[in-house]
């Protein structure tokens, strides 16, 4: 789950989508209580620029009502990023992707990719040119592997915080007749855990060969706005939201994705079994 009186870092290029990203980390640093650090990486010298970057931490704190500190640091965005949310030991990584190539933006290509596999906290990534406040419906993927139940927790905490519904999709392989039921005994199990929290939530199964092409699909049909998923980097290739397939979903989706590392929960492991 995100981490309460922690630190968001924002790092930003000053590209159109990178500051929307920081507005679009307001509503979940005051869901939890976290101040905001806008880091801006370099590589020439007189790419940095001080002055401008105090005065973006300035109007941002006066936007949020948030504390917000800045930090400028040369070097390489993707390497720099992920040290400095272990220096500061960051709750959330928020970053804004360019919304018309797929994985080009200040991250770049392929490095956008390694770079959310090997962040130490969540990381919510943006596609929108637009910023939009509020959360009416949040997509949960949910498969038959343990780290997956790992995650409800958390949804359930923003479902309460955004006031918004749970939607579970649950997608598998057409030709494995199987696979649907054994997880539906699951996925009633999960719904009732979600419900019995006054939660209000919903579940679909989807045959498809392209696990996250039908997410993002079902996302937009459905309109939710924010995906949920784990960050299943330790898991074989073979898993099926294991390492591609996450950062294909951030890859592809329109809708802002939250991707969150694995971990023992027990809260979690203690009421779903």
């Amino acid at each position: 789950m995100i981490k309460e009186n922690g630190t968001i870092l924002l790092p930003i290029d000053y590209s159109k989508q990178s500051l929307i990203g920081i507005k679009n980390s307001f509503q979940l640093g005051k869901y939890s209580k976290s101040k905001l650090l806008i880091m801006h990486v370099f590589h020439k010298p007189e790419e940095e620029n001080i002055a401008e970057l105090e005065q973006l931490a300035k109007q941002t704190a006066e936007e949020s009502g948030l504390e917000c500190d800045f930090v400028s640091v040369k070097g390489d965005i993707f390497v720099e990023t992920d040290k400095m949310a272990e220096k500061i030991k960051a709750n959330l990584i928020v970053v804004g992707l360019d919304p018309h190539v797929r994985f080009r933006s200040f991250l770049g290509a392929s490095s956008a990719s390694k770079f959310i596999k090997h962040s130490p906290c969540p990381v919510l990534t943006t596609r929108g040119t637009t910023h939009e406040s509020g959360c009416k419906n949040i997509l949960m993927p949910f498969d038959l592997s343990p780290e997956s139940r790992e995650k409800v927790g958390t949804v359930i905490q923003l479902a309460k915080y955004f006031g918004a519904d749970i939607r579970i999709v649950s997608v598998f392989d057409p030709s494995d007749h199987k696979y649907e039921d054994k997880m539906l005994p699951y996925l009633q199990q999960v719904k009732k855990y979600i419900k019995d929290r006054s939660v209000n939530c919903t579940n679909k199964s989807i045959p498809s060969k392209d696990v996250a092409e039908s997410i993002v699909e079902y996302a937009n049909k459905n309109d939710c706005d924010l995906i949920v998923q784990m960050n299943k980097r330790d898991l074989n290739l073979g898993e099926m939201f294991s390492g591609t397939m996450s950062q294909k979903m951030v890859d592809i989706s329109n809708i802002p994705v939250l991707t969150i590392n694995p971990m023992i929960r027990e809260s979690i492991s203690s009421g779903i079994h």
